[in-house]
């Protein structure tokens, strides 16, 4: 959690940027005809509001003050009809606002996930997943809530302010002038307000995106909070977390609470003021009684709307704020992209070649992981890297899978720079097994098959007997039909292991990457996935990143990688016989096996610091 509170994301401005605000609304192009046909039905409804206090009006004046009962049912039969016209604009501009905004909620949320897709992979290394799934959730909400409902109660407050001003003006246009006049005192002190709770709502969406991500680092890692007893710890750093939410939260609640009684004791004045001098003109025959009453509710009709306004004023400053952190997800630019003419390659087959590569991480430019590394690979060789951890084996793996770029030199696979070819041209002929294998929520069936979609039942079944996993999978409650939970949670970690390695085969890859694949199995699972390896291994250029030794013996060449550097190259014969550091690792390993093996009930030995190295 506290790896958490040190990402730093992007510092905005405390005021609102007109940018972010046309990038909002610019959500809405794709679906102008709706938005179309729900401002005409604002504008209809809006309309007519304002018509029926005029005709009230009349019916007052010509109806009641005269007791003329023919010209109150003259008013009385168009009323009647446009109440049942407006009962229908009233439905179609809450269905199309709702359809609205599902709509762009659901091109936001598309748009982030395809961004995240292309997205390279330094970009997971620095971004914390709660930050990520705050933006893709309570943000979109946020924005399509602002383009829709709140541009409804904006769109609402104009059109009522409008035609409540036309007929005023019908009315008695020197009073109008007065009640119109309170407008631009309006505005002034909206702009006052905005710029304190923008402020404190970028605040708000700041804390909450830490506060995703506490959640999210403490759930998926329970066990390992329990197992250190790291929940009061835990408790209170979240607790100074919400502590900074509530603040935020509590300075931008009374900032807003404030804004209504101040927009409430302007309108109060306006109000008076008619009052005041509706009642001196009736005095002197200057205005009707109806007159009086159409004022006051025109009045009415432009507080309420102002109101609402102040209300989706106070929102824009947090729709604005989850805006610009959208926008800034959209924007980030991937490190690693094809470059103009790329290619498919049409096959990876072929030597492949580091020459002189410098490469550092994106958050440590100045610490090389590689420099100056050469490394040729030839077609179907199998490589093994052993060595202590932060040697660089990860990276070389990474690089060539094109997951990293070097920052100098080059790769060439076939002879060929590889960013000669496209990233889908390479990615999708290497096949990977991490450490810790991810499964996706549904079937055993559908995650092998993730490896190719169009796969029959029977190609899935022929891959699990070559991964070694059939057997374990026909034990199951439903066999391939079972159910795996979510990130293969249902599953053991050797399970989960082998049905990655099943997901490998099936998809029939030209280069194998194994990322410390067996470190977490027993030796009964290790021994299946290593006849899985031996068949994705056959006529494939294939790398190893091995914790076990045992499990890289047949390899071709295996490289001792140190600070950035080939330290040791050789088979595992010729590695021993010259008794370095591969010999002592291996020796201490075997040791420690002869112990458990003698003894399997005793405490396993503390790992001596070689062993401990090779684990990264």
């Amino acid at each position: 959690m506290a790896a958490f509170n040190e990402f730093q994301e992007e510092e905005f401005s405390t005021t609102v940027n007109g940018k972010t605000v046309l990038r909002i609304l610019a959500q809405l192009k794709p679906h102008w005809r709706w938005v179309a046909g729900f401002l005409l039905c604002i504008t209809l409804v809006s309309w007519l509001d304002s018509y029926f206090t005029f005709l009230n009006k009349e019916i007052i004046d010509r109806g009641v003050a005269n007791k003329d009962v023919q010209a109150i049912i003259d008013i009385m039969i168009p009323y009647g009809a446009l109440l049942l016209i407006q009962a229908v604009g009233v439905f179609s501009f809450i269905w199309l606002t709702g359809v609205l905004g599902e709509r762009v909620r659901y091109d936001l949320r598309k748009k982030m996930f395809g961004h995240l897709q292309n997205l390279s992979l330094s970009y997971y290394n620095r971004t914390p997943v709660g930050w990520i799934f705050s933006r893709v959730n309570s943000d979109s909400d946020r924005v399509a809530e602002l383009v829709t409902w709140g541009m409804l109660d904006t769109t609402w407050g104009i059109m009522n302010i409008i035609t409540a001003g036309y007929f005023m003006i019908i009315i008695n246009w020197r009073l109008a002038l007065i009640v119109l006049a309170i407008i631009p005192v309006l505005v002034i002190v909206a702009s006052w307000f905005q710029k304190k709770i923008i402020k404190e709502y970028r605040e708000v969406r700041k804390v909450n995106s830490k506060i995703t991500g506490a959640y999210s680092e403490n759930i998926t890692g329970v066990r390992v909070v329990k197992s250190l007893g790291r929940e009061e710890a835990n408790l209170r750093e979240f607790s100074g977390l919400t502590g900074e939410m509530y603040r935020a939260g509590y300075r931008a609640a009374w900032l807003s609470a404030l804004f209504l009684p101040v927009v409430q004791l302007i309108t109060a004045v306006a109000l008076s003021s008619i009052i005041w001098y509706g009642g001196v003109e009736a005095q002197f025959g200057g205005l009707t009684i109806g007159g009086i009453q159409a004022f006051i509710f025109y009045m009415t009709f432009m507080l309420f709307p102002i109101q609402e306004m102040a209300r989706v004023y106070a929102e824009l400053q947090h729709a604005v704020a989850s805006g610009e952190r959208i926008f800034s997800m959209v924007d980030a630019v991937p490190t690693v992209v094809d470059i103009p003419g790329a290619k498919d390659p049409g096959t990876l087959k072929g030597d492949i070649v580091f020459r002189d590569v410098h490469f550092a991480y994106d958050d440590a430019p100045e610490e090389a992981v590689l420099d100056n590394f050469n490394l040729e690979v030839k077609q179907g060789e199998t490589i093994a890297l052993v060595g202590p951890t932060g040697g660089g084996k990860s990276t070389i793996v990474n690089l060539i899978c094109r997951f990293f770029e070097p920052v100098r030199g080059s790769i060439s696979i076939g002879g060929t720079d590889y960013k000669q070819y496209t990233l889908h041209g390479i990615q999708s002929r290497i096949g990977v097994v991490l450490q810790t294998p991810h499964l996706f929520s549904g079937s055993i069936r559908e995650n092998i098959r993730y490896g190719r979609l169009d796969a029959t039942d029977e190609e899935i079944e022929v891959a699990a007997k070559l991964a070694g996993a059939h057997k374990f999978i026909e034990d199951l409650d439903g066999g391939y039909k079972a159910e795996v939970g979510e990130g293969g949670n249902l599953l053991s970690v050797g399970q989960k292991q082998l049905i990655s390695l099943a997901r490998a085969v099936l998809a029939d890859p030209e280069i194998f990457v194994m990322d410390e694949a067996t470190s977490s199995v027993d030796t009964l699972t290790e021994s299946l996935i290593q006849q899985g390896m031996e068949v994705m291994m056959r006529d494939r250029t294939s790398f190893i990143i091995a914790h076990r030794l045992s499990t890289i013996k047949r390899a071709d060449r295996i490289l001792v990688i140190e600070k950035g550097e080939i330290a040791e190259s050789g088979s595992h014969a010729e590695l021993l016989r010259t008794g370095g550091h591969y010999f002592n690792l291996y020796t201490q390993q075997f040791r420690e096996e002869l112990t458990r093996e003698q003894d399997p009930f005793q405490a396993q030995p503390k790992v001596a610091p070689a062993a401990a190295a090779s684990a990264s």
